[in-house]
């Protein structure tokens, strides 16, 4: 018996689901596991031992459940697509019995919700700024009440020399919103969503309502990705590589990272962008990209593969519709700050070192790029993976390209903070590319336990060959194998016996 991956093998389809119900039990103790070790406490160690093992553990019984046969009876797939989205949501049950762990950015966004619902813009007051004292909770302001003076005012021009640049943004322990001088960064989409979720949470829930919020939005994911591969004619278990993963259970039902939005927006696109009417399919696929775009700005990495060139226009529409979606969830905000919408992000990029490469751009430094030379050479290589991408991009099946485009884009930034990594980890698992489900370790190594520079250099260039020797792999084997061949499980192709 030969699954439609290509192994060989007497397993059944019931053993198959039995396959996932222990690779499921599995992942929901690795998420027990890393709740109970937290990240943000003193034990930095044993929390990376917990977080390298949760890993291993998922890679190893995804990949054993994954080579069993996909089930041949419709209502068996329908059985293990719904244990894999059901895993999924118990993986989810734990980080929500939590406070964030990993950040504090979900104070931060409770705090825009509740802004935006008091009629004021956020991109006009810092957190700390009197001008909001009205709005002030124990939750989020913990040495602050209403009446309290802060002497926190909002800082729009922030300094250049270093030391004064690192007061302003320093956090304040009467405030667990971080940076309360500085306005937000987050773009309109994402804002729209916190706002939404404040509309339905009491103050006194503090988090939890974007944690739920988050959470169902990874459920959903997870289902979504497993319904895009089964009307394909794929195998919809490969959802796991995404709602099981232990990025995904960190930083989404507990971390409520805004990253989960365009994560499940620009699977979304993708799943519109290849329904069988064109011209709605790429309408309704631009606008949920341009989400996507308007949720963290990175999806705009996905847009090459809405540009096919080696096709006519027609399939083109997509491109414009993503940038209109974006300029129009701009509007209500521009209205309201005017300028002021790009909020803290020039701020953010000098904070992180973007501005001089020298603590950014990792791969670009295991190459020996100079610092200085490394912005110039970051964009290049992501203009020529861009064209590249576009040229070779089927507008039918454009998962593979969307998740070279958003994974390249991390690897050439390589931002050290794991939940940047969750619309990658999305896109793997709809492409079937496990690769680049790796581009998520560096940043949660990073984020766990700061290591030197050189670390944080030797983990993403690591990360980095691992990609590129999986792709090595995958291109010589399509070469040699029989066309009549299908791939494996974990898309290399197998020879047979």
């Amino acid at each position: 018996m030969r699954n439609e991956s290509g192994i060989a093998g007497p397993v059944s389809a019931p053993s198959a689901v039995r396959r996932l119900a222990v690779a499921g039990v599995l992942s929901v103790a690795a998420a027990v596991a890393m709740l109970l070790v937290g990240p943000m406490g003193a034990a930095r160690a044993p929390w990376l031992a917990v977080l390298l093992a949760s890993w291993a553990v998922f890679g190893l019984s995804a990949w054993w459940a994954l080579r069993a046969p996909a089930p041949a009876v419709p209502r068996t797939r329908r059985r293990a697509l719904g244990l894999v989205v059901l895993v999924a949501a118990l993986c989810q049950l734990p980080g929500l019995s939590s406070i964030p762990l990993s950040s504090t950015d979900a104070y931060r966004y409770a705090w825009d919700g509740r802004v935006q619902l008091a009629g004021v813009s956020p991109y006009r007051y810092a957190p700390g700024d009197d001008a909001l004292a009205r709005l002030r909770d124990p939750l989020l302001f913990p040495g602050l009440g209403p009446d309290d003076t802060s002497g926190l005012t909002t800082v729009r021009d922030l300094p250049r020399e270093r030391a004064a640049f690192d007061a302003v943004i320093h956090d304040d322990p009467r405030v667990r919103i971080n940076r309360p001088r500085t306005v937000t960064i987050y773009p309109p989409a994402a804002e729209a969503w916190f706002a939404l979720v404040a509309a339905v949470t009491p103050w006194s829930a503090g988090t939890l309502g974007l944690q739920v919020g988050s959470a169902l939005l990874a459920v959903l994911t997870t289902l979504v990705v497993g319904l895009v591969l089964a009307r394909r004619g794929g195998d919809a278990r490969w959802a796991l590589l995404w709602g099981w993963a232990p990025v995904t259970l960190a930083e989404t039902g507990n971390g409520a990272h805004a990253d989960v939005l365009a994560a499940a927006a620009a699977v979304t696109a993708l799943a519109l962008l290849t329904g069988r009417r064109a011209v709605r399919a790429r309408v309704l696929g631009g606008i949920a990209l341009g989400i996507a775009v308007s949720a963290k700005l990175l999806p705009l990495a996905l847009l090459p593969v809405t540009v096919p060139l080696r096709h006519r226009f027609g399939p083109w529409l997509a491109a414009p519709v993503a940038l209109l979606t974006v300029a129009a969830t701009y509007v209500p905000y521009v209205a309201g700050a005017g300028g002021l919408v790009f909020g803290y992000l020039g701020g953010y990029l000098d904070e992180n070192g973007f501005d001089s490469g020298a603590t950014k751009f990792s791969v670009l430094a295991v190459l020996q790029v100079p610092a200085a030379a490394r912005g110039v050479a970051g964009a290049a290589v992501l203009l020529a993976v861009a064209l590249l991408v576009a040229w070779r991009t089927d507008p039918a099946e454009p998962f593979a390209g969307a998740v070279v485009l958003y994974g390249t884009t991390l690897l050439v930034l390589t931002p050290n903070y794991p939940w940047y990594a969750l619309p990658v980890v999305a896109l793997a698992a709809l492409a079937r590319r496990p690769e680049w489900l790796v581009v998520a370790l560096p940043g949660a190594v990073v984020n766990s336990v700061v290591p030197s520079a050189d670390v944080v250099v030797a983990v993403w260039g690591a990360a980095a060959g691992v990609v590129a020797l999986a792709s090595l792999v995958r291109a010589v084997g399509a070469r040699t194998a029989s066309p009549a061949l299908p791939a494996t499980g974990f898309g290399v192709p197998t020879a047979l016996p």
